[in-house]
């Protein structure tokens, strides 16, 4: 039977989603934890890599396994074995039709942003940090640029394998939380057919870049339509991005969201 999996990880202990050779990705620690559980080899493929330091509120794999046991047995005994920053929300049996990639109509990420002039203590590796003041009209009016189907060389990391560049852009939402004029959490939602390797981050050194006066929002533009890495704002740190899951369609009757959208400020959505 072919089984998906939702899962929840705190990606700043880890070297990514992707299995390396040293065992220490997201990706090494799940297959492990299932593989005990199972008492047999288990290998997984997800819906999205993340990268070092990001992390996952729902990330969604499948596998196949040749026996059947009831769908919380897998989320208990498979979280027995899993470190305490990973966890497994659900499990749900599906069709050997579905692929937790390949299923996917969308992908959404959120970035979480501290603008203050201290920086994160409790929040240190969960979100990403200014010191300088930004204003929202100007991040604002940058994301038209960027909505639709485009050619995303510009934010694009050297070591990108995507077969193509053009991705399309459903959605971009900017939200800012908090009244001082100091100090503010910001919220950044990207929704696409798919991302690049470091896109987001990519993505988020230019809208910052914008949202402090340095650029105007035209320059969102100009750097989209260079096609070339060299003209972007340099990649912005991963500690507050967030792989908030794959979308797919409601027909395979999956969990869209986890309890842990709720666990930091903005993320609820």
């Amino acid at each position: 039977m072919r089984l998906a999996l939702g899962l929840s990880y705190a990606g700043h202990n880890y070297e990514g989603w992707q299995s390396q050779p040293n065992g220490l990705t997201v990706q090494d620690k799940l297959e492990a934890a299932l593989s005990t559980f199972a008492d047999q080899a288990v290998r997984t493929l997800c819906a999205g890599r993340t990268d070092s330091g990001v992390h996952g509120l729902m990330q969604v794999v499948h596998f196949d396994i040749p026996f059947e046991r009831d769908m919380q047995s897998w989320v208990r005994g498979t979280n027995t074995y899993l470190p305490p920053d990973i966890a497994v929300q659900w499990a749900q049996a599906v069709p050997d039709s579905f692929h937790a990639r390949g299923s996917a109509l969308s992908r959404r990420y959120a970035y979480i942003l501290l603008q203050s002039p201290v920086r994160p203590s409790l929040e240190a590796e969960r979100v990403g940090w200014v010191y300088r003041p930004m204003r929202i009209e100007p991040m604002q009016e940058a994301t038209k640029y960027l909505l639709g189907e485009h050619d995303f060389t510009s934010f694009r990391a050297s070591s990108c394998q995507a077969l193509s560049p053009v991705k399309d852009m459903m959605h971009i939402g900017i939200q800012r939380i908090g009244h001082s004029e100091e100090t503010a959490y910001w919220r950044f939602d990207f929704q696409a057919s798919a991302f690049l390797h470091h896109m987001i981050r990519n993505l988020m050194g230019c809208f910052v870049a914008i949202g402090q006066g340095l650029q105007p929002p035209e320059w969102m533009q100009a750097v989209l339509q260079a096609k070339s890495r060299k003209v972007a704002a340099p990649t912005f740190s991963p500690h507050g991005l967030y792989f908030l899951g794959p979308v797919y369609d409601k027909a395979w009757g999956l969990p869209e969201r986890t309890a842990v959208y709720d666990s930091l400020p903005g993320l609820t959505p």
